[in-house]
């Protein structure tokens, strides 16, 4: 009989043993410190009354504690729901009060007194956890659950709740199944298994989302795993540098980040391709990078509702088509099958026609499931996407409904209407700006506390670059806004 994802992966993690496991912050830590970290969570949760399959929140960083905590989860079987720590205090504490589980973990900073007194509320364990010792604690107050209150059931086979980015509103969290992971592995690695001498997997994606398959692909397959907490050009080119990386998985933004940053050709050299995905990534920055560096970009495609990519590219399809159809997102996976349809109709497209893409996931069942990204699909099976359809904004791989945002700015009692668009950002693709239209006979609020409104109510990327105030919103003869027109007095400022 196969083995499960769980028992794969709980066997790749006790294959460390003593070995180099996580790098992090220039140092290694090994499989059996990684195990022992997990451990020490696990019966801290069982001192504090909480079951051994309940459902667990993490307030998740991207340090070291809380890779061992992910890590922890899987390899034993529990469900583990993100929470992001880059909200606000508020918002974090709304979370925890909507998923109402047994236990919450999180670092030791962000046990703030909001989000102390929602856990307390819903009556879930807490547990503080650090690099320093106690590496894990009780939080005062919150040391055993209140087995009185009810809180979430175990699903069975979810194995991670993740968030989206947003695309279709705030970010929700997404329940993925454990047999839906190996699809993820594989989609990562595109099958291979790298030989014992490989160069560290690099994770640095947030592990609140889609990003945290780095780390579990790495882990599943026995690889070492080098992490960064945040992104930063500097520590991005220290790993590849020292580590002599062949291949990453990037942002778009990352690519303008180093050619922006002019960083040297040599320190890039071990690469041989980089991976693009997560947004679109314009033709010219495309052949400035290749013209540069002499690396080869390919371009990858995937959601966090499919748990991984839908396609990709394969070196012998690169070989084959690489110059031909380099704009191309490559073709789909071999568990995926993909159509376009009229967005209105549903009917299937022919070939080469721009429409809205579906797709049919063997793992995660037999329904086509519609995305709101416009492609087409040429007659050699090739996938190049033209857009969005629900006009979100994309921030750098952050999605950003701009509804949602307009939403919290009409809240402000000064603000009669308000309009955000996505303006181009050299850095970013593009960023978020408000048009405010002030109510009559008040005085207008200042941008740093419409910023702050915003940033109490969404996580941080959704607050806008800037604000203009305007008599009244340009608008076309139907009434509606004029999106243009509202981009344009950002050009205009």
């Amino acid at each position: 009989m196969a083995e499960s994802f769980t028992e794969t992966f709980a066997a790749g993690l006790a294959g460390y043993g003593s070995n180099p496991c996580i790098e992090f912050d220039r140092r290694w830590y090994s499989g059996d410190e990684i195990a022992a970290y997990g451990t020490a969570i696990a019966d801290a949760l069982r001192a504090a009354g909480v079951d051994d399959d309940a459902p667990v929140g993490l307030v998740v960083r991207n340090r070291l504690p809380h890779a061992a905590a992910i890590i922890g989860f899987l390899a034993a079987g529990r469900t583990v729901s993100m929470i992001y720590s880059f909200q606000s205090p508020e918002a974090i504490a709304r979370d925890i009060e909507t998923l109402r589980l047994s236990a919450v973990v999180a670092d030791a900073e962000d046990w703030s007194p909001p989000v102390v007194d929602a856990a307390a509320r819903t009556g879930s364990a807490g547990l503080a956890i650090s690099l320093q010792p106690p590496i894990v604690a009780p939080v005062p107050g919150l040391a055993h659950r209140d087995a009185a209150q009810t809180h979430a059931a175990a699903e069975p086979g979810v194995a991670l709740q993740i968030l989206t980015s947003g695309t279709t509103g705030p970010p929700k969290r997404q329940s993925i199944k454990t047999p839906v992971l190996q699809r993820t592995v594989f989609s990562v690695t595109s099958g291979e298994a790298a030989p014992a001498d490989a160069p560290p997997e690099l994770a640095y994606w947030q592990f609140g989302g889609i990003g945290v398959c780095q780390l579990i692909a790495g882990i599943y397959n026995g690889r070492r795993v080098a992490m960064l907490e945040r992104f930063s050009v500097d520590d991005y080119v220290d790993m590849i540098r020292r580590h002599r990386i062949k291949r990453s998985g990037v942002q778009p933004a990352v690519i303008r980040m180093l050619l922006d940053a002019d960083v040297a050709k040599e320190d890039l050299a071990s690469l041989d391709f980089l991976i693009s995905a997560s947004g679109p990534l314009d033709p010219e920055t495309h052949d400035e990078f290749e013209s540069k560096y002499g690396i080869p970009i390919v371009l990858a495609y995937g959601a966090t509702e499919f748990a991984g990519s839908l396609c990709a590219w394969t070196p012998d399809l690169q070989r084959e088509f690489g110059t031909a159809k380099r704009h191309s997102v490559g073709r789909a996976l071999p568990d995926v099958e993909l159509r376009i349809v009229d967005p209105d109709t549903g009917t299937q497209l022919a070939a080469g026609a721009q429409g809205l893409l579906e797709a049919k996931v063997a793992p995660i069942g037999p329904d086509w499931i519609r995305t709101t990204d416009i492609a087409s699909i040429d007659t050699d099976g090739f996938v190049t996407l033209h857009g969005r359809a629900d006009g979100a904004i994309n921030r750098g791989g952050f999605k950003i409904m701009p509804e949602t945002v307009r939403r919290v700015l009409i809240s402000h009692p000064a603000v009669r209407d308000a309009c955000v668009v996505g303006v181009p950002d050299a850095r970013l693709g593009q960023v978020p700006f408000a048009a405010i239209e002030v109510s009559a006979g008040v005085p207008a609020p200042s941008a740093d506390e419409l910023a702050d409104l915003v940033r109490r109510s969404l996580p941080v990327y959704n607050v806008p670059v800037a604000f203009t105030v305007v008599e009244e919103l340009p608008r076309n003869p139907a009434l509606k806004v004029s999106l243009p027109a509202v981009a344009a007095l950002y050009d205009a400022g």
